[in-house]
């Protein structure tokens, strides 16, 4: 991704739009133009691009609606929701945690594909009540070209609805139709670790057959359904790659959350990170602390009362000639604004607060004191050492 913006909440969930969205929704939009000017030659050009932009939104507020389905029912089931992001591929539920059995897994996931069947569905309905299925079949063209905007947009929408719930039942690991496969696989298994591999790998075949699928289809070779030919090949290409990524990243991120839910961060901080005085320059940080340690982030101190930390990040912001008059109080993230945790605290929601506000260390806090720094590298330097020794 690259980076992403909130753009409201809904349900008390924040939906975020990433910057890759805004490429899918001018090509989404530009090829919807085109289209309804070649059914509809008689239509201004500024209507079709009006309905094709119109179409564009609804189609991704379905989306929205199909990863709403699947947060509220988290959330429900006790799963805490993060946000909602719209992206390239439409969108992604940002879940804290893993459902903690498979019926839970299986009921906030079969929701989705089941949410976008039936918007589909009604969209069709409403379509065949305005133009009879009767009419499409004996003259589908002519029926097509006699439908208003409204209709057009509601049979491309609903259309395209009931290919996304059919798509995301593909039992493809993360696809919903993985996730599902997986939540069977647990209940039978009752090993979420395994069930996990098991989807993990399904996905990465899948991947891999689209991967494959989409070179043969540039070389000309049709596929059924896909058809032939460079665009098609290339896109279904690039959708099993993303797929085969993906699965092979959840994976890696279900074991990595495995290892360290049960690792209390007490093991893992530092207890005796430097700390420095709020009232000191930039300068004699950099020269008294900076360069004598190989730290990311010092806590500030005052007393014994921890009033902010701050880091590299901080002082590249202020220009080099401003060093001597700044002090460490001015560039510092006051502790009010700090993302703090206990030590008796799993490593694993450690690492999900440290990504959540793209930190790369966290204060540990007993009593409001300071006892220690959790550094992301201690983490990653955890992971590896289980890793070498083959624990977890």
């Amino acid at each position: 991704m690259f980076g992403s913006f909130r753009v409201g909440r809904v349900f008390g969930i924040n939906v975020r739009v990433d910057w890759s969205w805004l490429l899918i929704f001018f090509l989404i939009s530009w090829n919807l133009a085109a289209g309804f000017s070649q059914l509809h030659p008689m239509w201004d050009p500024l209507l079709s691009l009006g309905i094709a932009v119109g179409g564009a939104i609804l189609f991704f507020l379905s989306v929205l609606a199909h990863e709403l389905a699947h947060s509220l029912v988290a959330q429900a089931r006790g799963v805490p929701v993060r946000s909602i992001t719209l992206f390239l591929f439409g969108g992604v539920s940002n879940i804290e945690r893993e459902p903690d059995s498979p019926k839970s897994e299986f009921l906030l996931t079969i929701v989705g594909p089941i949410t976008s069947l039936v918007i589909g569905g009604v969209l069709l309905l409403l379509v065949n009540a305005a133009v009879p299925v009767g009419d499409t079949v004996a003259a589908p063209e002519e029926a097509l070209r006699q439908m208003s905007p409204l209709a057009t947009v509601f049979l491309w929408l609903g259309s395209v609805n009931i290919l996304l719930g059919l798509f995301n039942l593909i039992p493809g690991f993360p696809l919903d139709g993985g996730r599902i496969l997986r939540s069977i696989l647990w209940a039978v298994t009752d090993n979420l670790h395994r069930a996990t591999r098991w989807a993990a790998a399904v996905g990465q075949a899948i991947g891999w057959l689209m991967i494959f699928g989409g070179i043969a289809m540039v070389f000309g070779v049709p596929i059924p359904f896909f058809g032939a030919g460079l665009v098609n090949g290339v896109w279904l290409a690039f959708i099993g790659w993303f797929l085969s990524s993906a699965a092979s990243q959840s994976y890696q991120q279900t074991v990595m959350r495995a290892v360290l839910e049960d690792v209390p961060v007490s093991r893992l901080m530092r207890t005796d990170p430097p700390t420095v005085p709020p009232h000191i320059s930039i300068s004699s940080l950099v020269h008294d602390y900076v360069m004598k340690t190989d730290e990311h982030a010092f806590p500030v101190q005052e007393g014994e009362r921890l009033v902010g930390l701050v880091t590299l990040e901080d002082i590249r912001a202020v220009p080099r000639d401003a060093w001597d008059a700044r002090t460490v109080s001015d560039i510092m993230t006051p502790a009010d604004k700090l993302i703090t945790i206990a030590p008796d605290s799993d490593t694993a929601d450690a690492l999900m607060r440290m990504s959540q506000r793209d930190v790369r260390q966290l204060p540990i806090l007993r009593d409001d004191r300071l006892i220690g720094l959790l550094r992301r590298r201690d983490i990653v330097r955890w992971l590896q050492l289980e890793s070498e020794l083959g624990v977890g």
